[in-house]
């Protein structure tokens, strides 16, 4: 009865509470797993919401530059406009956003253990989608209903991979409307996210939630281009007299080193998991149009608060 109870639970908060998470579609960076991976034969269904907080793109993003987006991009409706220091900060500011955007970010995911010591899972982070394993290498095997060796405190620890897809659009804010009318930004990417996890159990199994840390790498893979519309290089420009050429697709790379905390806080079925993620990445040299570059790097900070439910297997049910 009561998880059967649960899983109705589990599955109208998960409904009821999707029209708030569809709020981004950010490649979700947040760390809220603990050590313990999903004990054989149980799902785990839940979702978190998260704020991407980095440094550089909110540097490269001022008052200033939003106010003449909004003028470059009415006057470009009906007239040319001359390529000029602006229109190179705008570029910066656009693969910023692409990179690492100012957002609020979500996800819903499931979680499945396929055998001891290994569980799989899925997010679907409205934009992108999310695919990763992970391996416990240290602590028991145990479930809350099966607890064996498990105590409170027990140490666990587990590594995993990540795989996340997705085509990358630029916030829709009006800043960022007007930079793409402008610009013709595209953009698509895919992360790889390696996260080593140690977490203390809080009671047997995790019964009342656990104390998480651990470091994380990713790693990702971009591919960007520019189509300028009414954009020329006027006489004694440095550059080429005429209409600015477009940029091509460009492909670039990077990587990034973070740090986690997080506390999974319930009881046997419902938790609360409230997390803290910073990465620092040197994003690396970027192509802008006229053969112009620029160099970006940074940090990134993301609180996420999210809600886990667990769904015994049927050995457990027993």
């Amino acid at each position: 009865m009561n998880t059967i109870f649960s899983r109705r639970w589990a599955a109208g908060l998960l409904a009821g509470s999707a029209g708030l998470l569809a709020v981004g579609c950010t490649a979700p960076r947040a760390i809220v797993s603990t050590g313990k991976v999903t004990p054989r034969g149980e799902f785990r269904v839940g979702g978190n919401l998260a704020f991407n907080v980095p440094t550089e793109t909110i540097s490269k993003a001022g008052s200033t530059l939003k106010s003449a987006a909004r003028e470059l991009a009415q006057k470009s409706a009906n007239d040319t406009v001359r390529y000029n220091q602006t229109i190179e900060n705008l570029q910066v500011a656009a693969i910023a956003f692409a990179l690492d955007p100012v957002r609020p970010s979500s996800d819903l995911n499931l979680r499945y253990g396929v055998i001891d010591r290994l569980d799989v899972g899925y997010k679907y982070a409205f934009g992108s989608h999310v695919f990763d394993a992970m391996y416990q290498f240290l602590g028991p095997v145990g479930s809350v209903e099966n607890p064996g060796a498990s105590r409170p405190g027990t140490t666990y620890a587990s590594i995993g991979l990540q795989y996340a897809t997705q085509r990358t659009q630029l916030p829709n804010i009006p800043f960022l409307d007007d930079v793409n009318a402008l610009l013709g930004f595209r953009a698509s990417r895919h992360d790889l996210i390696v996260p080593l996890v140690f977490s203390n159990s809080l009671g047997a199994e995790e019964e009342i939630g656990a104390i998480s840390y651990g470091v994380v790498y990713a790693h990702t893979f971009l591919r960007y281009g520019l189509t300028p519309g009414n954009l020329f290089n006027g006489p004694g420009s440095q550059f080429v007299t005429g209409k600015v050429p477009e940029l091509p697709t460009v492909r670039q790379n990077f990587g990034s080193y973070g740090i986690f905390f997080n506390a999974k806080l319930g009881y046997r079925y419902a938790y609360v998991i409230p997390a803290l993620s910073v990465y620092y990445q040197n994003y690396g040299e970027y192509r802008l149009l006229n053969n112009q570059t620029a160099k970006l790097s940074g940090l990134t900070f993301i609180p996420s608060l999210g809600l886990q439910f667990r769904i015994p297997g049927s050995s457990a049910r027993r």
